[in-house]
């Protein structure tokens, strides 16, 4: 919207809006005489802290040049003003949200009255930081095609190597009300920017074309480098803090979106405003893009076991279901065949019920790992044989009506299985001591399913296999997902990582069942497995390893390997193979075939790994 007020009334109002504000001391009836007053500015708005000092106020006449235009999704512009002040802690850059398609262009002077507000990308609830924004916006057209105050260069060099300061205690947790420090604090440092024009040189791509059009960069090339080009998470205090995420201010259909996997490079200028959004917090929304520049990343291809060697693997195959593309299956089941090279037995996650999220009731998967399990022998691979035992109907969380569960599939040429009265989604397995071994008094069987841990969630699918004639104990697990947790970029530092509650109650439970095998039998072949949906480095995974019933054994691959899953920008574990202490001397291998790669057939890599029971 344009218009334009006489100039006493403006200068009126400004002032009014000054006295107001706190910006001038004085009365209203001072006001009435001012003839001048210096105006409010963009970092007189923006402040030192995340936080807006003038947040639900009224500001007149704030001046600043378009640098970015937003048709589409949250419909505004950016404005910065290009006489910036002497404090680097206060952005010269804002966003003005319209509501509907802007009427500016880049280049445009303009002068914008509004209200002040902070907008939390998702909501309070979700922890994010806030963009500080005008909204309800009146804009007056002072000129157009400018030049546009000169980018900020965002490279190695100005992000600091720190990433967050600690939350103040006093505030809940919050960094919001803490004085930014964007020399020493890295998201210090973006929110010192927020809004304004920023620029990246060429940067490797650490996180793959997403079907939303977005993309992550690193602008720090040395930073926790994983080999096939990703930048590795492996602590909770290595968020590599180079990590921007790419979008463009272009719709799709006037400008395809580049597409890029891990180890390719964005090559020459990328600019445009800096933005905060709740799926990955800071993030260069690009009016300029460069250009992708394709590396040689290619899928990876397991070693197949020795005769004597027993290979199991677990994959996570993204709710699978009959309704889902012919190819999916052809896919997935030519990477169990050829990236995977058969293993003798295979642990799925997020296998649904034959018609998929349809909620009617449906529980059987049958047709789902009929219709999987032939695509592997398309593929040239085993006529696997399979065991799982169906959920209650909507029991067991994931995909509302599609009633994911863990199947176990096995090369009967290679490895038998055990069935000793196979157990319903409502019965536990025990352990008993048989002939001096252990045994499950169900298998397959659930593991404590009338445990509160498993409310909403997979319940681990434990199965006694034999191979050689030495029994192999394997639980297929699928742990409570980290939805609802706080992003990296949480206005808490630490994030607050609720789900971490569930998982560390199911990890006991998983860990006290291992136990049990090992009292009937110390020398058990033990692996439990699985989508754990958290890290090695986890509570829950010490959890699991508790009192050495178990090693998390892709702890055995050097630090630089330890992943399964890229998400925004950090390559990190969340699918693993436990072993008891018996197993020893294995081979361990993350088969990258998926996480890097804008086409992907599942968002995790598979895991296998060989050993001689």
């Amino acid at each position: 919207m344009r218009s334009s007020h006489p100039r006493s009334a403006a200068v009126a109002a400004l002032v009014a809006t000054a006295l107001a504000s706190g910006l001038l001391a004085g009365t209203a009836d001072a006001a009435e005489g001012a003839v001048s007053a210096d105006p409010v500015r963009i970092h007189d708005i923006q402040g030192t802290t995340r936080i807006s000092p003038l947040n639900g106020k009224a500001v007149t006449g704030v001046q600043g040049i378009v640098t970015g235009v937003r048709t589409y999704g949250s419909r505004g512009f950016w404005i910065q003003d290009p006489d910036a002040d002497d404090n680097p802690a206060t952005s010269e850059g804002i966003f003005v949200f319209t509501s509907s398609a802007p009427t500016v262009a880049v280049g445009d002077a303009v002068k914008v009255s509004g209200t002040v507000g902070e907008y939390v990308p998702g909501g309070a609830a979700s922890g994010n930081q806030s963009v500080t924004q005008i909204a309800k916006p009146t804009v007056t057209m002072l000129s157009s095609g400018n030049a546009l105050p000169e980018a900020t260069v965002v490279n190695e060099y100005s992000v600091p190597a720190e990433y967050a300061p600690a939350g103040d205690p006093a505030a809940g947790g919050s960094i919001n009300g803490l004085t930014l420090d964007p020399s020493r604090y890295a998201l210090d440092y973006y929110e010192s920017l927020e809004g304004m024009n920023i620029r990246i040189g060429t940067s490797r791509v650490v996180g793959a074309t997403d079907p939303y059009a977005e993309l992550w960069v690193t602008v720090k090339g040395w930073e926790n480098t994983v080999k096939r080009g990703g930048t590795l998470y492996g602590s909770y205090e290595s968020q590599n803090t180079g990590r921007l995420q790419i979008q463009q201010l272009a719709p799709l259909a006037q400008q395809p979106f580049p597409v890029a996997n891990v180890g390719d490079r964005l090559t020459g200028t990328t600019e445009g405003p800096l933005d905060f959004n709740q799926f990955g917090g800071y993030t260069l929304v690009a009016r300029t893009l460069g250009t992708v520049k394709a590396g040689t990343l290619a899928p990876e291809k397991t070693k197949a076991q020795s005769p004597g060697e027993l290979a199991v693997a677990t994959y996570n195959v993204e709710n699978l279901d009959p309704t889902d593309p012919q190819e999916k299956f052809d896919n997935l089941a030519k990477a169990v065949v050829q990236n995977l090279a058969s293993p003798d037995i295979v642990a799925l996650e997020e296998i649904q019920d034959d018609n998929g999220a349809k909620n009617d009731g449906t529980v059987s998967a049958e047709e789902t790992i009929k219709k999987f399990t032939a695509a592997v022998v398309a593929a040239g691979g085993p006529a696997y044989e399979w065991r799982s035992i169906s959920p209650e109907n909507d029991k067991d969380g994931g995909e509302p009506g599609g009633n994911i569960r863990q199947v176990f599939l096995f090369n009967p040429a290679r490895v038998s299985f055990t069935d000793r009265a196979a157990g319903d989604a409502l019965t536990a397995t025990g352990v008993v001591r048989e002939n001096g071994k252990a045994a499950l008094t169900h298998s397959p069987g659930r593991i404590d399913p009338a445990n509160p841990a498993w409310t909403d969630s997979r319940k681990p699918l434990a199965g006694e296999f034999v191979f050689r004639g030495r029994t192999v104990f394997v639980i297929a697990n699928h742990f409570s997902s980290k939805g609802g947790d706080e992003g990296l970029a949480s206005q808490h530092q630490p994030p607050v990582r609720k789900s971490e509650e569930k998982r560390l109650l199911q990890a006991q439970a998983v860990n006290t069942f291992v136990k049990d095998i090992l009292a009937a039998d110390k020398n058990a072949d033990v692996l439990a497995l699985g989508d754990i949906n958290d890290f090695e480095f986890s509570n829950t995974a010490k959890a699991l390893e508790d009192g050495g019933a178990l090693f998390s054994a892709i702890k055995s691959l050097p630090k630089a390997e330890r992943y399964s899953y890229v998400y925004q920008g950090n390559a990190q574990v969340l699918d693993q193979i436990l072993v008891s202490p018996a197993i020893k001397n294995y081979a361990y291998d993350s088969v990258h075939i998926n996480a890097e790669f804008s086409v992907q057939n599942s968002d995790h890599d598979p895991q296998v790994l060989r050993f001689r029971p």
